[in-house]
């Protein structure tokens, strides 16, 4: 039975009573939780998680693959009555760092690579470190077994960490009634059902990921959650797994429409999820292609107010350009530059408004500000909206179109990533006086990273060097595809240097 639209808030742990007892709820590779398993396991996971942490509100991280573990601890943490900080698994020391730190974490429970890769001065005094399988076993030990928490709606249940244009990441606070609408919402529009089965390609650190597992879940179907190599793997997983619902960002789309799919892996496919990044019209033809009985939803969101946008699967062929309408729970209005509601045709700023837009940033009151503003007073929620840099047109159906951005974010692979960070590390390196990142069209990446330098004046064999020390540094998808040596930067009229420029030099 598809999930009903649902007004009511709830704490985002009662999501995790949603489904049939005996159905699947979880399929890991050793074994298959049913969702009453899922019941006994959330609330062991949150006694033990309440046992160790006992301050409400404390952070609680984690840092590892898709398994048990991450699965559990959206709804266990919430259930504890702590707020969790999932970490991308892709990260590495520096960036991991910052967010312990930041967050202020009293617990990171990760896998024993993960948490060895951590030096001495990575983890702040105040959070323990913990393997990943030693909590799965101490929270089965003690026995115990919270139930569902009365948390308020309004509370904070987790903080997801994300890129901007300058800066280092910031967390992004989510209130476990954010997240509850969010599944709802998600599960609504899909058309979810208790007999789907959603193959979690995307990092469950992202809210595109966790949507992937909470929507399901709310719906009372299961998940298989899978971390890949190959594309070729998620093809043979969606056979095995009678896969009905796959979720990816256009550079996996790229590589999966590029490959022969099996009839078994086909068959069974009711939905297609698109966010990250636009599909293109060729994309959109493959796709339908190879899936012709399967609905395509393209979608837009944004960390800071969950998803804004879907495109009615019946549009996607005739408008394949469109960003399409407000999915459930979300009001977008576009504001041109004098503050008014811009007219059809009439480029304008995205602006979020609604119970989806999240919390603001983690202690970061002067981003927040600039971000995080007054609903315009023509807004049927009111309250605070996300305006959220994009730029954005309306045709006289009501269809949304992206027109650009309003800031250097470069997204790549389906990531947001700060241009800031990867200059950064350049210069930290000391091989480099001044370094500018760019993200540059890419047909397979969306977008590629450019890094244009200045050597530092008598470093030793930076060129080489470089690339090597960045690879230390820097998570992969991070990673400079390209790196250009400049003896001098263009500079502009106030004698910054012209990002610009560099970029029209580029193809941008």
């Amino acid at each position: 039975m598809t999930a009903a639209l649902d007004l009511a808030q709830k704490p985002i742990d009662h999501i995790a009573e949603r489904g049939a007892d005996g159905d699947p709820a979880l399929v890991l590779r050793d074994k298959t939780l049913t969702h009453a398993d899922l019941r006994v396991r959330v609330g062991r996971l949150a006694a033990w998680l309440a046992h160790e942490v006992p301050e409400k509100g404390a952070r609680v991280a984690s840092w590892a693959a898709k398994g048990e573990l991450t699965c559990l601890m959206p709804l266990a943490a919430a259930r504890a009555g702590l707020v969790h900080v999932p970490v991308n698994p892709l990260l590495k020391h520096l960036q991991v760092a910052h967010i312990l730190a930041d967050s202020g974490a009293k617990l990171l429970i990760g896998t024993p690579a993960r948490l060895k890769s951590l030096g001495d001065g990575d983890v702040p005094a105040q959070c323990r470190l913990v393997e990943e399988q030693s909590a799965l076993d101490a929270a089965a030990e003690l026995g115990a077994n919270s139930p569902p928490s009365a948390a308020n709606p309004d509370t904070l249940a987790a903080i997801l960490y994300t890129s901007g244009s300058t800066g280092r990441p910031k967390g992004v606070m989510l209130s476990h009634a954010n997240m509850w609408l969010g599944a709802v919402s998600v599960a609504h529009y899909l058309g979810l059902a208790a007999d789907d089965v959603t193959l979690a390609v995307l990092p469950l650190s992202f809210d595109y990921g966790q949507s992937q597992l909470l929507s399901t879940w709310y719906a009372g179907g299961s998940v298989v959650p899978f971390d890949y190599l190959f594309a070729r793997d998620v093809i043979k997983a969606c056979a095995r797994h009678r896969v009905t619902t796959l979720a990816a960002v256009p550079p996996l789309w790229v590589q999966l429409t590029e490959l022969e799919w099996s009839p078994d892996a086909v068959e069974s496919m009711r939905r297609l999820t698109n966010s990250g990044g636009a599909l293109t019209t060729d994309l959109v033809r493959s796709l339908r292609r190879i899936f012709p009985d399967a609905r395509l939803f393209p979608m837009y969101g944004l960390t800071e107010a969950f998803r804004s946008t879907y495109l009615d699967p019946s549009l996607v062929e005739s408008h394949p350009a469109s960003m399409g309408r407000a999915i459930p729970f979300a009001e977008i209005l576009i504001m041109n530059d004098a503050g008014k509601l811009a007219a059809p045709g009439e480029e304008g700023e995205l602006v979020h408004c609604g119970p989806l837009v999240a919390q603001g940033y983690w202690q970061d009151p002067e981003r927040t500000a600039e971000r995080f503003k007054p609903a315009p007073a023509t807004s049927k929620y009111g309250g605070i909206a996300v305006w959220s840099g994009d730029r954005v047109r309306r045709d006289e159906d009501g269809l949304l179109y992206f027109a650009g951005r309003r800031d250097a974010m470069i997204k790549s692979q389906g990531n947001r990533i700060s241009p800031q960070e990867i200059e950064e590390a350049a210069l930290a390196t000391g091989l480099v006086a001044e370094a500018v990142a760019l993200g540059i069209a890419d047909q397979r990446l969306g977008q590629a990273v450019h890094l244009v330098v200045r050597a530092e004046p008598g470093a030793e064999d930076p060129q080489a060097r470089l690339p090597k020390l960045l690879a230390r540094e820097l998570p992969n998808f991070m990673q400079p595809q390209f790196i250009h040596w400049r003896e001098a930067m263009p500079l502009n009229p106030n004698g910054k240097i012209d990002r610009t420029a560099l970029a029209k030099e580029l193809g941008a």
